[in-house]
């Protein structure tokens, strides 16, 4: 693998964005890359969670200068189909269910934000900067923009349309970061989650983020049926099983170490 890093370590596949003499900036062989790693994870059954970083000064800096380039005279309908290969990468990380957690530092800019809207649970570095930056170019957030209001409150519209630059503090008020810190803080805390799904039901946690990505678009009539079928189907299920008579047996239940 050339444009990522990937790294197996007590059941958690841990990604790093491995382009730092360009700020980790996508390209087409990064987005190649990293939807063929989200298709892989989906079928492994034996990790529990998934750790993204990046190497170098920053995160992410969005697209590659060179990438842009060679993009200048494509005409509607290549550009269509380069955009539906990154939009191909967003679903596959957004549909994963293995949970996802990230650590960023230093910049998360343009798409970037596609990749911070698609996880779980993000960490960020005191100092971080973010931006929706396509507007300066007069272009638009598009194809992040689903994943991205998916993710976060109302309020961040204003700087998918403003591209003003903005904190990790107000990345947390956005709800696109859940923790900031110094950086062992985000070290640490980027480590406990992480160790938190090691913890739970490796079913469980994966039926749930299914479950959770599918409410939105059900009627009431659908909803009940879905929620009430998934207890139940995991309560008989050999997991769930394990899981409450560990519990009422006071004893560790078979998947934590």
């Amino acid at each position: 693998m050339k444009t990522i890093v990937f790294t197996e370590i007590d059941q958690i596949a841990f990604l790093k964005l491995n382009r730092p003499d360009v700020r980790n900036a996508f390209n087409s062989g990064m987005i190649e890359e990293l939807t063929q790693i989200f298709i892989a994870l989906q079928s492994r059954s034996d990790l529990k969670a998934v750790g993204l970083s990046g190497e170098g000064k920053v995160f992410c800096a969005g697209a590659d200068l060179n990438w842009m380039k060679s993009m200048v005279d494509f005409s509607l309908a290549e550009n269509k189909q380069d955009s539906l290969k990154l939009y191909e990468m967003f679903a596959a990380m957004k549909n994963l269910d293995l949970p996802i957690v990230a650590a960023v530092h230093g910049a998360v800019f343009g798409g970037a934000l596609g990749l911070v809207a698609c996880c779980d649970y993000v960490v960020a570095e005191i100092g971080t900067k973010f931006c929706f930056s396509e507007v300066k170019l007069g272009i638009a957030p598009a194809v992040i923009s689903g994943f991205v209001l998916d993710k976060a409150n109302s309020a961040v519209k204003y700087y998918m349309t403003s591209a003003e630059v903005f904190s990790e503090n107000q990345a947390l008020a956005l709800g696109l970061v859940n923790f900031s810190g110094a950086k062992d803080d985000v070290t640490k805390e980027f480590q406990r989650v992480l160790h938190l799904y090691k913890e739970n039901g490796p079913v469980a946690v994966r039926r749930t983020k299914q479950l959770l990505r599918h409410l939105s678009g059900l009627n009431l009539a659908q909803h009940q049926e879905t929620t009430t079928g998934l207890i139940a189907e995991l309560r008989v299920s050999q997991e769930g099983q394990e899981g409450i008579k560990s519990f009422l047996e006071n004893r560790k239940p078979s998947w934590k170490v």
